[in-house]
């Protein structure tokens, strides 16, 4: 007897190969049978008229911190999501001293939004090592989780109070002891290490990331490290990747590591071209190397969310505002209803000397009411300036009444990035492209302004279905692409196909109901912390290793996910 058998749905494995009704059966979390079952299984899913795909593999998570309290690991968990990595962007946890556990904190707290008081209070902190990380964390949760070993914190970790200035070299010992420690971190189950160079990203007291100016020595080191292991892959992110030296840089790295790499990759508006061209030279550096690099990019915009409780608003540098600025949530929206506080902040201008806040404040023409259904591609008549325009009112007054909406807690959007021409048209030439995968979700991070960890619920409803004209892609090529590829690049190559031996990972999904929901927030982090949260609608089972640990949005008690240590290679005699 089959310990699971799904029965009668549409397949779509995963290889791009066009779906095909069939049943699929499961004995000990692997996949044993895809085609016609006839023995029963002690569990039997109906899935008929229902999508059966892989589950899907998320390489760019933020859940170093939640993976320590949280064994759901949502919001990906809620959208099909079977296996996430975590430790991008250089920040982390581990290697750690026990004096630096502040600065940690602080870093990824400036950096992905994570309240640092949640984090003080939420994590044990029982490790030093990234081998102690890996076992402190190796618990049972719902889906399965890997990491990656974090620049920051490794290089404090050597460096010690030095390593927080990005300005600061290694000695020659330091960097040795670097790329030890990464060869330490892959053998001990590490998928690879990785490492920020933007400016973007900053500690909550506004200092660079450690590893913004990083050398070439520094991080030939540490490539060096995963040479000596002979395993692991790198991911990078740079502010200075249109720069021929850069692309010399990312080449020298590659080099001494002889593995693989991939780079983050958005449409900016300072240069809404520029995305090609650095895709065109790690192309070119990849060739030449004879070793892949992969672009990370997003299936939809970069989208920033506001409204009162978010940690962004259009009337955030008010001062009427700033005056109720820190008053508990409920007390705040109490006091923006009384009229004479709604008209005192919308007779007033922003006071602020940043950019962003700025832009947030007056360019209400790329300022948009999120709608429910989310609408993540919303067109130039959806603004609020154009909705400000047909009512005869000024814009203010629009976003100030759209965020008052559900008890004050309505939201608005502002597409970031990948949305320089009011459209996602770069987006879809982006994820057209055979050197790119769709990643950057960053769920656990950006508490209080992104929820993107919804993307693989977008990637398929907006490409696969919705998208007007001729914009839309097959199915099953949307599938493959978050799961074969996604893993792939991570080497995590025994999941992401429903063949015979794969890890039995899946999803049962009503298409036709596939809805990424109305995001909201939730105060359900320790210490009372908030975050943005979206659930879903559609997914009528999530599976993980062959139980199901999800049915309709709700988590059945089942935690068969484990931590994956290292790179896993295919079934053996499957292809």
């Amino acid at each position: 007897m089959h310990d699971l058998v799904i029965r009668g749905g549409l397949v779509v494995d995963g290889t791009g190969s066009p779906p095909r009704t069939a049943d699929v059966a499961v004995v000990d979390g692997r996949i044993t049978v895809v085609g016609e079952v006839t023995e029963a299984g002690r569990r039997e899913i109906d899935a008929a008229g229902k999508l059966v795909t892989p589950g899907f593999v998320d390489i760019h998570t933020h859940y170093d911190g939640q993976v320590t309290w949280d064994p759901l690991l949502t919001p990906s968990s809620l959208h099909g999501v079977t296996t996430v990595v975590m430790g991008n962007c250089g920040v982390g946890f581990a290697p750690v001293q026990h004096d630096q556990r502040d600065w940690l904190i602080s870093l990824m707290e400036g950096v992905e939004d994570i309240p640092g008081t949640v984090l003080a209070e939420g994590m044990a902190w029982n490790w030093e090592t990234f081998p102690e990380y890996l076992d402190a964390i190796d618990t049972p949760h719902a889906i399965d989780f890997a990491a990656q070993l974090p620049h920051g914190a490794l290089r404090t970790y050597v460096m010690g109070r030095r390593g927080g200035d990005h300005l600061a070299r290694p000695t020659e010992d330091e960097m040795e002891r670097m790329c030890d420690l990464v060869a330490e971190a892959v053998e001990a189950g590490a998928l690879g290490w990785s490492t920020s160079r933007s400016a973007v990203h900053k500690a909550s007291d506004g200092s660079p990331t450690p590893s913004l100016t990083a050398s070439r020595e520094e991080l030939t080191g540490m490539a060096r490290g995963l040479a000596k292991a002979g395993a692991g892959v790198i991911d990078f992110i740079s502010d200075f990747m249109d720069e021929p030296e850069e692309m010399e840089f990312v080449s020298a790295i590659v080099e001494a590591a002889q593995r693989p790499m991939s780079v983050s990759v958005v449409q900016s508006d300072r240069a809404p071209d520029k995305w090609r061209s650095l895709l065109d030279g790690l192309a070119e550096v990849s060739a030449r190397q004879n070793i892949p690099i992969t672009g990370q990019v997003a299936p939809r915009a970069v989208g920033v969310m506001l409204g009162w409780e978010l940690s962004w608003h259009p009337f955030m540098a008010y001062p009427s505002y700033q005056a109720l600025a820190d008053l508990a949530p409920a007390e705040r929206v109490e006091q923006l209803r009384r009229p004479e506080v709604r008209a005192a902040i919308l007779a007033e201008k922003p006071e602020t000397d940043s950019e962003f806040v700025e832009r947030l404040s007056t360019r209400f023409d790329q300022v948009y009411l999120l709608g429910d259904p989310p609408n993540y591609e919303p067109g130039p008549d959806d603004s609020v300036a154009a909705m400000a325009a047909r009512s005869g009112v000024g814009p203010t007054e629009v976003a100030y009444d759209a965020m008052m909406q559900q008890g004050g807690r309505g939201l608005l959007y502002f597409p970031m990035l990948n949305y320089s021409a009011g459209n996602l048209d770069a987006v879809r030439e982006m994820l057209t492209r055979t050197d790119t995968v769709p990643a950057l979700g960053d769920g656990g991070a950006h508490c209080g302004a992104i929820c993107d960890a919804s993307f693989p619920t977008t990637l398929l409803t907006h490409w696969g279905r919705d998208r007007q004209g001729d914009g839309r892609f097959p199915v099953e090529w949307l599938i493959k692409r978050h799961t074969v590829d996604t893993a792939a690049v991570v080497g995590l190559l025994d999941r992401g196909r429903l063949r015979a031996g794969y890890r039995a990972d899946l999803n049962v999904i009503d298409f036709d109901r596939l809805q990424a929901d109305h995001p909201e927030v939730l105060y359900d982090l320790p210490t009372g912390g908030r975050r943005l949260m979206q659930t879903a609608t559609g997914y009528v089972a999530t599976v993980v290793a062959g139980e199901v640990v999800f049915e309709n949005g709700e988590h059945t008690g089942a935690l068969p996910g484990r931590l994956v240590r290292g790179a896993q290679p295919a079934p053996a005699g499957t292809v």
